[in-house]
C-alpha cells in the first residue's frame, strides 16, 4: 500500500503507561471518527501497517490508543512520531463547496482577467479564514484569502482553481 494515498488523522506522540497504550494527537477536524473506528493505517518511514484498535480514550486534549497486539511499552514506543490513517474512501464527507486542505494542495491557481498565477503550494490557518499560498515564476508568493469573494470556482477533476483577485495582492518579481 502506498503512503501517498492515505489522509493523515493523527500523530502518536508517545506512550502512556507500560501495557502498549500510545498517545496520539489529533490531525483531523472529526475527532468522533475515532468512536466507531475499527482499524487504523499507521505509516512510518514509508512503511504502512494495518492494526486494529482495542480500546480508544480521549485524554487532556489528545487520545489514548491501545492497539491489539502491542501490549508493552517497548513495543508502543516503536511507533513514536508514526501517522494514523485513513484512505480517501474513508473520508467523511464535506458540505458543497468545502475542500480538504489535501486536495487544493498542488492546484493551477487561475486569476479570471489575469490567467494563469502559479501552483497552490501550502495553507495558512490564519483563525478568520484560511489563506492559500501561490507559488509563481511570474509574481512574488501571491497569498490568496479563503473567501467566497475571491475563489469563484474549485475544480477538482482538473485541479484547477479560478479566482478574482483583490486589488494589491500581485507584486511582479525583480531580479536580483
Amino acid at each position: 500500500m502506498e503512503s501517498q494515498e492515505l489522509i493523515k488523522i493523527g500523530k502518536i506522540t508517545g506512550t502512556h503507561g507500560y501495557k502498549g497504550t500510545v498517545k496520539v494527537e489529533l490531525l483531523t477536524d472529526f475527532p468522533e471518527r475515532f468512536k466507531n473506528l475499527q482499524k487504523v493505517k499507521i505509516s512510518q518511514r514509508n512503511n504502512v501497517a494495518e492494526l486494529t484498535i482495542e480500546a480508544c480514550n480521549s485524554h487532556q486534549g489528545k487520545l489514548l490508543i491501545k492497539f491489539k497486539g502491542i501490549d508493552s511499552i517497548e513495543e508502543a514506543v516503536k511507533y513514536r512520531n508514526a501517522f494514523l490513517n485513513v484512505s480517501a474512501d474513508e473520508l467523511y464527507p464535506l458540505p458543497e463547496g468545502s475542500y480538504y486542505q489535501f486536495q487544493l494542495i498542488g492546484m493551477k491557481v487561475y486569476d479570471l482577467e489575469i490567467g494563469y498565477l502559479g501552483q497552490l503550494t501550502d495553507i495558512l490557518e490564519t483563525g478568520a479564514n484560511d489563506v492559500y499560498v501561490i507559488e509563481s515564476e511570474v509574481y512574488e508568493e501571491i497569498l490568496i484569502p479563503a473567501i467566497k469573494e475571491v475563489i469563484r470556482e474549485v475544480d477538482l477533476n482538473s485541479l484547477t482553481m479560478q479566482v478574482k483577485l483583490l486589488p494589491g495582492l500581485l507584486e511582479v518579481k525583480r531580479e536580483r
